[in-house]
């Protein structure tokens, strides 16, 4: 079971190198930041596989709170943006 959860954290870690791409070369400043929200995600749920390997309740606390945290970055842009409009 670990060897699977091994795999799929490096799969998840391969997938935020893609964004992190997208981030720096999106060609809109909407790419960037969807591409920026796949941080939130992906941490999340690393941040739940570590948890359950490991057997911490503590993490899966972490994890919780950053899915709360993550979407405010998205409102906080839209925000800006209707204003600017």
């Amino acid at each position: 079971m670990n060897t699977y959860l091994i795999f799929v954290t490096a799969m998840l870690l391969l997938i935020l190198l893609v964004g992190l791409v997208r981030v720096m070369r999106g060609p809109t400043i909407a790419d960037r930041m969807l591409a920026s929200q796949l941080f939130g995600t992906v941490g999340v749920a690393i941040l739940m596989i570590i948890a359950v390997v490991q057997q911490q309740a503590a993490l899966l606390n972490t994890a919780l709170v950053l899915a709360l945290l993550a979407p405010l970055t998205l409102i906080t842009f839209v925000a800006l943006g209707a204003r600017k409009l």
